[in-house]
């Protein structure tokens, strides 16, 4: 809970804003601090289709008396909006009994500017209600949802027998189980609109009209936004989210952590504005009213920037680790039911050098586990099967290398190549053998011709 006496005006504004968002207001922004006329927190409402403004009036102060709540009726009144509105006023202290009674007269007057008063202990019961914890004067974000971490219609090692699927010579049967394990990462999904007019004495120069949408990585240390696949992933899935129940997805996984969010609301909602700012400053090149060319820089002031929503969210990073003989491949995605963004894929990668990706072709070496690119891939000269150069044991015969399983097999095919008649050892080279045809063919046509009988 809040230590609301402890904040400063702004921080209690800040926290205003941020609570009325949760509650599902729209449009909740701060007015300019300079000059706010008795309107600090503006928002709206649609109640029977009709659009409605909300002026809000923050007090952070132990009592408030009759001439706040009349400073801010006659603000609302002046206050520029096509549609009805209405006021509240909201402290972290108490009312009198004077400016209770005269909001309730304008209640049942039917006055076409009502004023709602909210105290300390409404504050702290609304906060209560969506589930968030006032914590020194934050809002702590507190959040029990998920994107799925697999898909339930299928089995949780589904995706890396998929991924296995493209590999030459193996089998999902010969595939041993997974080690399979969950980290639920905290995400925040913000939208924003920036909405700022940029004039001169010659009249407008820039403007700026624009609705932004990003995710990003909420965990301890400074935010980063996500890449576009994975934003895409969590704002799809948002609204087939799940609860965060650790225990029963221990019984699909090895391994589960849960990571915790580590900043505060307010403070992902300050950061976004300050991303925005930059994002949209801008230098404008105009001509003045005496034909000079200006350079101005157009930044929107961080009323300029309304944040709509501050959306958090669990995204599931799920690593499946297979052990094959004496390698071990990880598979790693964010997941979201049955869709999936690829983070790390060590099985479309060749063991033996930098080749990897899922455009390229790759055999797996049931003598050593290796999956292997063709340049790294051979035959096994004995049992026609593939063998990875990393693991072959090579002799040359007639000419040419050939490549085994073990010594073995090396013995073997040294036994069998001895008993071979001569026709078919040089057949091991078939190069070599088809080169010595042709050089054979030349040889005898040149004779012919030298002998005059062609």
């Amino acid at each position: 809970m809040a230590v609301l006496d402890d904040l400063s005006g702004f921080e209690f504004e800040d926290v205003i804003e941020d609570v009325f968002r949760n509650l599902g207001y729209e449009n909740v922004r701060q007015a300019d601090r300079t000059a706010d006329e008795g309107r600090d927190v503006i928002m709206e409402e649609v109640v029977d289709s009709t659009r409605r403004a909300i002026i809000v009036e923050c007090k952070h102060t132990g009592t408030v008396g009759r001439p706040v709540v009349q400073k801010l009726h006659s603000a609302i009144a002046t206050f520029d909006f096509d549609g009805p509105k209405r006021g509240m006023v909201v402290t972290t202290g108490r009312f009198t009994n004077p400016a209770q009674e005269y909001a309730q007269r304008l209640q049942q007057n039917d006055d076409p500017h009502p004023i709602e008063l909210l105290d300390g202990e409404d504050l702290r019961e609304l906060a209560d209600e969506i589930g968030l914890d006032l914590y020194n004067g934050r809002i702590e974000i507190l959040c029990d949802e998920t994107l799925r971490p697999y898909d339930p219609a299928a089995d949780v090692d589904a995706p890396v027998e998929e991924a296995f699927r493209d590999i030459e010579n193996i089998e999902a049967a010969d595939l041993p189980e997974p080690h399979s394990a969950v980290t639920f990462r905290p995400v925040v999904a913000v939208t924003a609109d920036t909405n700022a007019v940029f004039e001169t004495s010659v009249g407008v120069i820039h403007r700026i009209n624009d609705r932004t949408r990003f995710v990003a990585h909420a965990e301890r240390g400074q935010p980063q936004v996500v890449d576009e696949d994975v934003a895409t992933l969590v704002t799809e899935n948002l609204h087939a989210t799940v609860d965060l129940d650790s225990e029963q997805f221990a019984e699909v996984f090895d391994d589960v952590e849960e990571n915790r969010f580590g900043q505060t609301q307010t403070e992902y909602k300050e950061w976004a504005v300050e991303r925005l700012q930059q994002h949209h400053t801008t230098t404008v090149t105009y001509t003045g009213d005496n034909n000079v060319t200006y350079n101005k820089t157009c930044e929107p002031n961080r009323s300029d920037i309304s944040v709509q929503s501050i959306k958090p969210v669990y995204l599931p990073e799920v690593r499946q680790t297979t052990e094959l003989q004496k390698y071990t491949y990880p598979y790693e995605y964010y997941a979201a039911g049955p869709s999936r963004v690829t983070d790390e894929d060590g099985i479309h990668r060749c063991v033996h050098c930098d080749t990897s990706g899922v455009d390229e072709t790759y055999t797996y070496c049931p003598n050593c586990g290796a999956i292997a690119c063709n340049s790294h891939t051979k035959t096994e000269r004995l049992e026609g099967e593939p063998v990875c150069t990393g693991c072959a044991v090579t002799e040359r015969f007639a000419l040419k290398t050939k490549y085994f399983y073990d010594e073995d097999n090396l013995e073997a095919f040294r036994e069998e190549y001895a008993a071979m008649p001569l026709h078919e050892k040089a057949m091991e080279n078939k190069l070599l053998a088809g080169g010595s045809v042709v050089a054979t063919l030349l040889l005898v046509v040149g004779l012919l011709v030298i002998g005059g009988i062609i």
